[in-house]
């Protein structure tokens, strides 16, 4: 039996690691390998202001990612996380500069914002069964085309409200110990990568979403609703992509419409790296957060390696190419 812990190997009973944790360990080492690699090349990237630049770097990918887990562990995809992140930035700039709402209703405007815009896409995919594809595409198109309507094509700013850079760019760790100035954004990271492990793994949205994305109809037979409960894991990752918008609009200090086309094939090559299968059923969210460290660091060495912009997106397009069939072919040897 392939799916027990121990195989036999020349009459003796060998142990198996789990695909999952094989992969999670490649992509550890990889990243690993990558911090060496660029560490050796330069001395100013593991300096410890680099390493805080790549850590906050990480956490607006890294909150798209984890939202992005749930959906791709059902099986399927959401395109639209990078332009309902700036929509959710877009709606709290209204919310707090325009209409003067206090921050913290602003915050909460801008969070619900995404969890709607997940909530529609939900609704088209499981209820008028649009394919994911093609429903989150559609919803890709709104929000970038919302995002630039209400905010007349141009940034609000929040100068009116210093507290609210605060929010990414503050630091509460530095405040209670001098010196270990590491950004409230990266904080938020990692906090929303706890939870999301917890929801994933100890309640039952988490266990439904990896029935489903395991065997959707057999989920549906066993007598889950399985229509309600994709509705509420694509509006889940509304509620982390509207967190990413507010964490993006506060380290810029302003809510930029243009911005956001391109950050949802980070996030979907983060959630693969981690060993998220695209076949959906298998995901953890500690293997995400190394994607998405992975994604960072290597945008980054690139960076202080003075290559050029556009040999950048190259190396990322590659990587994701990577990613992806890795998945492959981690899927035909289960098969096998």
């Amino acid at each position: 039996m392939k799916d027990t812990a121990l195989v036999t190997q020349g009459g003796k009973r060998a142990p198996v690691i789990p695909p999952g944790l094989l992969q999670q360990v490649l992509a550890f080492g990889s990243l690993i390998v990558l911090v060496l690699v660029f560490s050796l090349a330069s001395g100013n990237f593991f300096q410890f202001s680099n390493i805080v630049g790549i850590l906050l770097s990480t956490a607006v990918i890294g909150v798209l990612a984890l939202g992005s887990t749930f959906v791709i562990i059902t099986g399927g995809i959401d395109l639209s996380v990078g332009t309902v992140m700036t929509l959710s930035a877009v709606m709290t700039g209204v919310f707090i500069t325009f209409w003067g709402l206090p921050v913290p209703l602003g915050l909460l405007g801008g969070i619900l914002t995404g969890a709607l815009c997940g909530m529609v896409s939900g609704v088209a995919i499981a209820k008028m069964k649009i394919p994911p594809f093609i429903a989150t595409l559609a919803m890709m198109m709104i929000a970038k085309g919302l995002a630039l309507v209400i905010s007349g094509t141009k940034p609000i700013y929040f100068t009116d409200h210093p507290a609210f850079g605060e929010i990414a760019l503050g630091s509460l760790l530095a405040s209670l110990i001098p010196g270990f100035a590491i950004p409230n954004a990266v904080l938020v990271f990692f906090a929303v990568a706890i939870i999301g492990a917890i929801v994933l793994s100890r309640t039952i949205i988490g266990r439904y979403n990896l029935a489903i994305g395991s065997n959707e109809e057999a989920t549906r037979l066993s007598g889950v609703n399985v229509t309600f409960w994709k509705i509420v894991i694509y509006t889940m990752t509304g509620l982390f992509t509207g967190l990413a918008g507010i964490l993006m609009a506060s380290r810029l200090n302003s809510a930029q419409p243009a911005l956001g086309m391109g950050y949802e094939l980070e996030a979907i090559a983060a959630v693969v790296i981690g060993g998220t299968s695209l076949s959906g059923g298998k995901g953890t969210i500690v293997g995400t957060v190394i994607g998405a460290l992975i994604m960072s660091v290597l945008t980054n060495g690139l960076r202080i390696l003075s290559v050029p912009q556009e040999w950048q997106t190259v190396v990322v397009g590659f990587v994701i190419v990577l990613a992806v069939y890795a998945d492959i072919l981690r899927r035909r040897k289960h098969a096998a």
